[in-house]
């Protein structure tokens, strides 16, 4: 396979771009990681989503260790080529480490001096491990 297309990316200083699962039913925003080359290569030949771990410096499978898997059925790159979209299917509900069906589970409510973030998603049961 060539790698042309992956050099279409606009990978940062780093090497790195964002990359975002979407829940390809629902359209819903699950989680945001980072993608080197090669985790970006993996994900495209597994069909399951494959990160760089900026913390760990190391690639990162998703699921690897909870069961979590994301099953990548498309990738797209937006306009400026600077993030991935990944349209996924979560095998067992959960994108995040904290056990919940997404990262994105805490809202600002309130106004003023009371803003507060609220978790508004439950942590699923029996869930644990790296998202």
């Amino acid at each position: 396979m060539s790698e042309d297309w992956i050099e279409t990316v606009a990978w940062n200083a780093d090497g790195l771009v964002p990359a975002v699962a979407q829940d390809a039913a629902s359209g819903e925003v699950l989680m945001v990681a980072w993608m080197n080359r090669e985790s970006l290569a993996r994900t495209v030949e597994s069909g399951e989503a494959t990160y760089w771990s900026r913390s760990r410096k190391a690639l990162w499978k998703k699921g690897e260790t909870s069961g979590h898997v994301l099953k990548v059925l498309e990738v797209r790159l937006d306009c400026d080529a600077d993030t991935v979209l990944r349209q996924v299917q979560s095998v067992a509900g959960i994108a995040c480490h904290t056990g919940r069906r997404r990262c994105f589970f805490q809202r600002l409510d309130g106004a003023g001096a009371d803003r507060r973030w609220v978790a508004t998603d439950p942590v699923i049961a029996g869930s644990a491990g790296d998202g």
